[in-house]
């Protein structure tokens, strides 16, 4: 689930206070530089990280930080992480350094600072730290991973597909198993097992040694407030101002994390009804939002037997998933219904084509999707428990809910998980703000609520009465946004549990 919020892609999507797993962490400091002075030399990032096709210098600097593969061997095989920098815009303020995650897991996070700053994070964040991006482990410049995803593999990425009936489903189970295979023939170095949330939170707390900082802020978007809070719990004592945004509940991604997507949708779709009720008369969708929820399973249950232009049914429900993403996207996700509503007439002038290539497999993302999801838990290995699961959502949710609860490549995982997954710590500081909005398809409002009944008197809570995935920067609701930059740059969290009204039009 990489932010933001609205990927080009279907892939984009999609998360005790001792350190698990026998290694010692790394030490607070260096020893050889001043806290908040750079212990590495920073160098031209690799080509393609900036957009610099609009002019100007580049912005950020990146350097690579070693850490040990394996963290019960922190002598043995090393890796090397890329990370990125934009320095903090006015020295006199800098109060740390903000680690960056936009999500996935398995999203490039290079680009994350200057990203943030094109789309408005304040002046007053940009001041108060250097904004760290990076490559967590197994992405892009990180020690790359791959499954040897090619075009002839049928795979969806970080969602399964919807399974419209007991065929449909025993077709993913085949998937499955051979995805699981083919990731583990893939695997000739022993890489893979070592990617996940626990080790990248152990990565995350060296790269704040190398950069000299006692203590580092986060700030994470969707699977990125797994790993936050996997962080403040192994390392609450080294962790500054903690901001989760678009919550997973947990540490990991599990069977009940991924079959809360199908409550998401739920949720998040009658505001997309609505907002196409009231066009009824560009689009045709229906006149309310019953009608347009009815035209969703009429067109969708077409699909499934006679696609449009390679259109299937599975691919329109995931589309208009990833739809409630983002508001900005219901415009085309409309136009793209009533051009499938009506194949034989032309489309609108202005109705973009259906993207056929949304599919497409991007091999490192979905590889490092499948590790860490896999590596963090132990998912179920019965194939019966998914059948039974995908019946009861197909009834219970009937948007999406034959595809959240379908069977995973993590039922055929070669690996078994190293440790058990992280547990929430929390007895710690309280220096935790989760944030999330009421309505979001991917990562619902019970996520961040049980994320904060987790840690406790750790943390508060910030709901919005909103829709769509991601609440700071791009969510433009000036509440949240006052409460979230008020803990970043004052240190300044609500006395209490908040709701935040809706953003005026």
């Amino acid at each position: 689930m990489k932010f933001p919020p609205f990927p080009s892609t279907v892939a984009a999507v999609a998360v005790a206070g001792l350190l698990v797993g026998g290694c010692s962490p790394a030490p607070a400091g260096t020893g050889s530089h001043p806290a908040g002075s750079p212990a590495v030399q920073w160098r031209a990032c690799p080509d393609g990280v900036e957009d610099l096709t609009h002019g100007g210098p580049p912005r950020l600097r990146c350097v690579t930080v070693s850490v040990p593969l394996d963290y019960d061997d922190p002598g043995g095989t090393q890796i090397d992480l890329t990370i990125s920098r934009l320095p903090s815009g006015n020295p006199d303020k800098r109060r740390g350094v903000l680690l960056l995650n936009p999500g996935g897991p398995g999203g490039s996070g290079l680009d994350q600072p200057t990203f943030l700053a094109s789309h408005g994070i304040p002046h007053s964040v940009l001041d108060s730290y250097d904004l760290i991006g990076m490559d967590t482990r197994g992405v892009g410049h990180s020690s790359a991973i791959s499954c040897g995803f090619t075009d002839e593999v049928k795979y969806y990425g970080a969602v399964p597909p919807y399974a419209a009936d007991d065929t449909a489903f025993a077709e993913q189970v085949a998937t499955a198993k051979e995805v699981a295979a083919r990731c583990a023939a893939h695997d000739q170095d022993g890489r893979l097992r070592q990617v996940s949330t626990a080790n990248t939170a152990r990565d995350l707390d060296r790269i704040r040694a190398a950069l000299g900082e006692e203590k580092a802020s986060f700030l994470g978007y969707s699977y990125g407030t797994a790993l936050g809070a996997a962080y403040a719990s192994m390392f609450p004592d080294r962790s500054d101002r903690i901001v989760l945004d678009s919550n997973i509940g947990d540490t990991h991604l599990d069977v009940d994390g991924l079959r809360r997507y199908s409550r998401g949708m739920e949720e998040t779709f009658p505001d997309f009804a609505r907002w196409a009720a009231l066009r009824h008369d560009r689009f045709g969708l229906g006149r309310t939002a019953q009608q347009v929820r009815d035209t969703y399973f009429r067109l969708a249950e077409r699909l499934d037997r006679h696609p449009v232009d390679g259109v299937n049914g599975i691919l329109f429900r995931l589309s208009t998933f990833v739809t409630l993403y983002n508001q900005k996207s219901y415009e085309q996700a409309a136009h793209t219904w009533n051009t499938l509503l009506n194949p034989g007439e032309a489309a609108p002038a202005d109705s973009p084509s259906v993207d056929h290539d949304a599919l497409s497999p991007h091999d490192n993302t979905w590889s490092v999707f499948l590790a860490v999801t896999c590596n963090d838990v132990e998912w179920p290995a019965d194939v019966a428990t998914y059948r039974q699961a995908v019946r009861e959502d197909r009834e219970a949710y009937p948007l999406f809910g034959a595809a959240a609860a379908n069977i995973m490549p993590c039922a055929y995982w070669r690996h078994e998980p190293t440790e058990p997954p992280v547990t929430v710590d929390d007895q710690g500081p309280t220096n935790i703000l989760i944030a999330q909005n009421q309505r979001d398809p991917v990562t619902p409002l019970r996520g961040g609520e049980l994320l904060d009944e987790k840690f406790g008197e750790r943390s508060r809570l910030v709901t919005v009465d909103g829709s769509g995935h991601g609440v700071y920067v791009l969510g433009k609701n000036p509440c949240a946004q006052h409460i979230v930059t008020s803990y970043l740059v004052d240190g300044t969290l609500p006395e209490h549990d908040t709701t935040c009204p809706p953003a005026t039009p």
